[in-house]
């Protein structure tokens, strides 16, 4: 069998682009059949973790036998994307990595990963949100597969109705305690160190941010939202959730107990995302998404919204191959429903969407809690977020000052970006 040129030809413009002799083809069909490229005779190597490497060596069995090289998935269980870079600095890492696309702006960063090039037609058969997700300074560095968001997950025997309020849930929970139906009025992981994605509905609803847009939508690394006085108020309302006040937020609930917490029954109401949904099956929990509800009379609250893609590596041995695999093989649906099965994410292309959304409802569910999400940043200074974000939050919860505590975590993070 012959190789398709598309990732020959990509490989090319950019060769082209970077040399300043060439323009973008990104807008034409990609090209049909051609002859195989010199040097696409060798081994490509995709790196995955665990529960993605099972489900995508039937597919890159298949597409080694149809273009006559071999395909090897390695499994990477943990630290793939330090590992990736690591492994790019020495020249040693493969051809293709999947992973988040947070990772874009630090594997740029670092020189990791070349842009891909999709056609016009190709782009228009994913979700808008995804494309939009793996572009990075007008650059597309990856090819999506999945979607994802955290939603409010409700066990309907205790909690038949959804809470129109954040205040509303606090009140039900409140009364499933007092009636000794549940031990914790709400499952949202904290720990001590916090949990920057998962409180980030209840910030965006108290008004706060993490960085401003630019005219061009890119979030604007000079302009941080932390720290601010937006995101004072935010957390002066979700101190008054957290241990001196309502309770509903803990440090001890945590990313190791807050989806068995809920499947043991022990709370209604947990914030999570697709990836609870086979445990609470398992565990026989009759169940409801919607969206995680705001504060009364408070903004949206917003969850990130994340995408799996798949990166062609820029010190790989055989990018040729890489980039047909990720731009002509892994826009087929057959591999964006095979990932779909091996962990339920909605999948970023529509045609795999619309084939599976039939069979599990729950995927209209995330996809409508996700809506209004915002794309989480992708940009080099969002890794100076998470950790003091994260404590800041853990210790308000706690019951120190959330004034005090938030300003002083935004000005460790704005020391740290560069």
């Amino acid at each position: 069998m012959r190789i398709r040129t598309a990732g020959v030809v990509a490989v090319l413009g950019l060769a082209l682009a970077a040399s300043g002799c060439g323009g973008s083809d990104s807008d034409k069909p990609a090209a049909k059949e051609s002859a195989k490229p010199a040097g696409a005779s060798g081994k490509l190597v995709i790196w995955a973790d665990d529960k993605r490497t099972a489900a995508l060596k039937p597919f890159a069995e298949q597409f080694g036998q149809e273009n006559g090289v071999t395909v090897e998935v390695q499994a990477v269980s943990k630290d793939l994307q330090t590992n990736f870079v690591t492994a790019s600095q020495q020249g040693s890492g493969p051809d293709v990595v999947v992973g988040a696309h947070d990772w874009i702006g630090n594997l740029v960063q670092n020189g990791a990963i070349d842009p891909v090039q999709l056609a016009a037609e190709q782009k228009s058969a994913f979700n808008e949100t995804a494309i939009k997700a793996v572009t990075f300074n007008g650059q597309l560095y990856g090819v999506p597969y999945a979607t994802e968001n955290i939603a409010l997950i409700r066990n309907t025997e205790l909690a038949p109705e959804a809470p129109k309020t954040i205040e509303d849930l606090v009140a039900t929970g409140k009364k499933l305690k007092a009636d000794k139906k549940a031990s914790e009025i709400l499952c949202l992981q904290s720990g001590q160190n916090g949990d920057a994605y998962h409180i980030y509905p209840l910030y965006t609803s108290g008004g706060g941010y993490l960085f401003g847009t630019g005219a061009n939508g890119d979030y604007d690394p000079k302009d941080l939202g932390v720290g601010k006085p937006e995101s004072i108020a935010a957390f002066q309302k979700i101190a008054k959730l957290g241990e001196k006040g309502d309770g509903a937020l803990k440090r001890s609930i945590t990313g190791e107990n807050s989806i068995a917490t809920f499947t043991g029954k022990k709370c209604a109401f947990l914030v999570s995302g697709p990836w609870a949904i086979a445990d609470a099956k398992k565990a026989g929990i009759k169940y409801d998404i919607s969206p995680v509800p705001g504060f009364a009379g408070g903004k949206e609250a917003q969850p990130f919204v994340g995408v799996q893609a798949f990166y062609v590596a820029a010190k790989g041995k055989n990018k040729a191959l890489a980039q047909e695999f990720v731009s002509n093989y892994v826009t087929k649906p057959e591999l964006a429903v095979a990932l779909y099965k091996a962990e339920p994410r909605p999948p970023a292309l529509t045609a795999a969407f619309d084939q599976v959304k039939g069979e599990d409802p729950d995927l209209a569910k995330f996809s409508e809690a996700g809506k209004n999400g915002q794309v989480l940043p992708a940009i080099p200074a969002m890794a100076a977020i998470w950790d003091p974000f994260g404590k800041a939050e853990a210790a308000i919860i706690g019951g120190a000052d959330p004034a005090k505590t938030i300003t002083a975590a935004g000005k460790t993070i704005q020391g740290q970006i560069k």
